[in-house]
């Protein structure tokens, strides 16, 4: 499998699960179409283009890929028409940010990674890609961002870019690595929900 060719799958697969998210929580929030769009395109694009700026790749991906603004209206265009069909899905917004968490988690280390960068360094990369567009979409609509809440989400996307990295230094085949730690952020970020994990907070607070 052409490794390339599969990163720019996921990361479009990512872009359309954000894009979703951010159009869905807009129509949630009674936002018109610019509103609806404005939210996809930043859930989709803004974590992205926060990594290219960090790693000097400008201009960013968003910008120079016309596939990904497509993506990120094309969600946007469809969470503005088919909400009620989304709505019927249990925490719609929930599985589409999982998902585009684990995608853009393992496409934003392994593009730090292609860049020279250290593991460290390109993981913390792989979280602020996967984190950063949610992050936006929810202040956008005076929301705390989940990445700040008590739910496990940073972490879940820390543990996908861990997988990805452990199986490059293993030698293990890497479109099989990437489609593991995608699997790996998606699963931890579902299950904690689910069963009400959370991330340790201060003692006594």
């Amino acid at each position: 499998m052409d490794m390339t060719a599969l990163l720019q799958g996921l990361d479009l697969v990512g872009t359309f699960a954000f894009g979703l998210s951010g159009a869905t929580l807009a129509v949630r929030h009674r936002l018109d179409l610019v509103g609806v769009l404005a939210l996809a395109v930043a859930a989709a694009l803004a974590g992205g283009m926060i990594r290219d700026a960090l790693l000097g790749a400008t201009p960013a991906a968003a910008l120079t890929d016309g596939r990904l603004l497509l993506t990120a209206l094309g969600a946007g265009l469809a969470g503005f028409f088919f909400h009620r069909a989304l709505n019927r899905l249990r925490k719609p917004v929930l599985v589409l940010d999982a998902l585009g968490l684990g995608l853009f988690a393992v496409t934003g280390c392994r593009r730090a990674l292609d860049h020279g960068l250290d593991p460290l360094p390109s993981l913390i990369l792989g979280v602020l890609t996967a984190v950063g567009g949610g992050a936006v979409r929810d202040v956008l609509v005076a929301e705390v961002p989940r990445v700040l809440r008590e739910e496990i989400y940073a972490l879940a996307a820390l543990v996908g870019g861990l997988v990805l990295v452990a199986g490059l230094r293993l030698g293990l085949p890497e479109p099989a690595v990437a489609l593991a730690a995608v699997a790996a952020a998606f699963v931890l970020r579902i299950v904690s929900v689910l069963r009400g994990w959370s991330a340790p907070r201060p003692p006594g607070t």
